[in-house]
């Protein structure tokens, strides 16, 4: 999702409270960035980060953490949250294949909301959802592993179903139409409240693994 230049990007993301601008110090310690021992849920591909904002005001007592790989998407974010005071949400600017070297057995569960399809076959490993990904993801939690998906794109969700039931996931509140479903709703991002004003039907899914 990329966005025309913002004016001072490099100056409003450089003096943004929330964003940590050298992440990979933090490694195995990010309890130390949030001063508390709450469980962490991070988003891959936060986008202007709406749906961070929302999560991390309703629930105080979870911390969050955005990614987001290009200067013109992680600006916006740093711009609305001008006009917030929220101490359990930081943000940071890096491409998500560099996950697990900012991470270590310190997450709870991984948001990936309205991912890059990526949609040719040549470019499946980059999916977020792949089992290349996969493999990141397997030092980053705490325990049980938990993501949670939501996307438009009907072809990465049938990708996504077999990626992650092929690498051992169980697959809960498996939707095509969420917003029509008995399923619970988390916050909406900005891509989602479009789609709902287009009646574009959202996919969802909920996937667990023991370790």
């Amino acid at each position: 999702m990329r966005l025309k230049n913002v004016k001072n990007a490099a100056q409003i993301i450089s003096e943004s409270n929330y964003i940590i601008p050298d992440p990979f110090r933090y490694k195995g310690k990010w309890c130390d960035v949030f001063k508390n021992n709450n469980i962490i849920n991070i988003e891959i591909g936060m986008g202007k980060g709406d749906f961070l904002i929302e999560m991390a005001i309703k629930n105080p007592d979870i911390n969050f953490i955005g990614i987001e790989m290009y200067d013109s998407v992680i600006v916006r974010a740093a711009q609305k949250l001008k006009n917030y005071n929220i101490s359990n949400l930081r943000l940071i600017r890096m491409d998500a294949c560099y996950i697990n070297d900012v991470f270590e057995k310190e997450i709870n569960c991984i948001y990936l909301n309205f991912s890059d399809p990526w949609p040719k076959k040549r470019h499946a490993k980059r999916r977020l959802t792949s089992h290349e990904f996969l493999k990141k993801y397997d030092n980053l939690f705490t325990n049980k592993k938990v993501i949670i998906q939501k996307t438009d794109n009907i072809d990465l969700f049938a990708f996504s179903i077999e990626s992650l039931s092929t690498y051992g996931y169980v697959l809960k509140n498996v939707t095509m139409d969420l917003h029509n479903s008995d399923f619970e709703k988390n916050a909406l991002t900005e891509y989602e409240k479009r789609f709902i004003e287009k009646n574009i039907k959202i996919c969802s899914l909920t996937a667990y693994k023991d370790n």
